[in-house]
């Protein structure tokens, strides 16, 4: 090919449902390392890897037009996973329409939750971390920061971000709907992260006192538990504690399940009368599936909350509609600049990758 191409390849929400997410999230470190492995890769010359509950993506740049297939064998490599069972789930876009879509993920109009505001840190973070390592050049620069510019405009003039549009505040509602009042509820959130945090408050600012917080590092859990005028409970004790809770909210990183069938089922056979609602907000899964078998226990996971929440959906389709005629006109304002750059950016992008990749 001559020149550059702008492409994405990934699997979201939309096509991939959570038990494949599970397969396909990136961790920490496994992001960390597979950035490592893309960065020698000789023809991609930018890129930038975004990993949510809801989407695992990466944006590229690229010199030869076999590196989208060279990025997923890598990826597919990495997370064990087929590369044919991935490219059944396979989002893959190029050029504009490509970024079209990272304008409407970073507006919140791609995602499960719609107009959820969390998406635009997570892809801001993404970014960040390319540009730490030395994977965002001129060109993926400038398209990320349109993007951001874009979805704040989108959020400052539509309403958008109107209604229950967080995960938290749909599991506030559903708690709500199954014990009518929060203020003698027991909740305990496992996860002192942004998301555990976040739902602890929620569950505050509707009424709830009684939280306690759980976290694999004690620390952080006592620092949570200090700022929202909470209890602390070992990390170890949660099972044994279980029935001593009526919401327990999980956003852990956990590579497997922290609450077993075993744990639940001992917990209701202590409090058979009351229900036990587990809000699981984790990727991977930290409750077992079994648990939702249970006489009187209910059990949310990510896609179950979505669900839910496209009810909201129906009564903002003109919003959406309004949105998404704003984005397409920036996105196509945007690709008629960044079209010849890429048309004529070759001995730019081979100098910038000689400096990232000095011989």
């Amino acid at each position: 090919m001559s020149g550059l191409g702008f492409f994405l390849i990934g699997a979201t929400h939309h096509t991939a449902p959570l038990a494949v997410r599970e397969r396909l999230a990136l961790d920490p470190a496994g992001e960390a390392a597979l950035g490592a492995e893309l960065a020698g890769l000789g023809d991609l010359r930018e890129f930038a890897v975004l990993s949510t509950c809801n989407r695992v993506e990466f944006y590229c740049v690229a010199a030869e037009a076999g590196a989208a297939a060279r990025v997923q064998e890598a990826f597919c490599a990495r997370q064990r996973f087929a590369p044919a069972d991935f490219e059944k789930f396979r989002l893959s876009l190029a050029g504009r329409d490509a970024v079209l879509h990272l304008l409407e993920v970073s507006a919140g109009l791609d995602s499960q939750m719609l107009g959820e505001t969390e998406i635009f840190g997570q892809v801001k973070a993404a970014y960040a971390a390319a540009q730490a390592r030395g994977a965002a050049g001129p060109l993926l620069n400038r398209i990320f920061q349109k993007a951001f510019q874009a979805a704040k405009h989108v959020r400052s003039h539509t309403a958008i971000n109107a209604g229950q549009v967080s995960v938290a505040n749909v599991a506030v509602d559903l708690a709500l709907n199954i014990f009518g009042d929060l203020a003698h509820v027991r909740i305990l959130v496992l996860g002192a992260g942004d998301i555990g945090e976040k739902t602890a408050r929620a569950f505050q600012s509707r009424g709830a006192g009684a939280l306690t917080v759980a976290n694999r590092s004690a620390e952080r859990a006592l620092d949570l538990a200090g700022q929202l005028g909470a209890a602390a409970l070992p990390f170890e004790q949660r099972e044994a504690r279980l029935a001593d809770f009526d919401v327990v909210v999980c956003s852990t990183a956990a590579p497997q399940a922290v609450l077993s069938f075993a744990a639940a089922e001992a917990a209701m056979k202590r409090r058979p009368t009351r229900p036990l609602f587990f809000i699981d907000l984790a990727l991977p899964r930290d409750v077992e599936a079994a648990v939702a078998d249970l006489d009187n226990v209910f059990r949310y996971d990510l896609d179950d909350l979505a669900r839910i929440a496209e009810q909201n959906r129906t009564a903002r389709a003109a919003e959406i509609a309004r949105c998404r005629a704003l984005l397409v006109e920036r996105a196509d304002a945007l690709w008629r600049r960044v079209e010849p750059l890429l048309a004529g950016a070759v001995p730019e992008a081979a100098r910038l990758r000689e400096s990232r990749h000095p011989a």
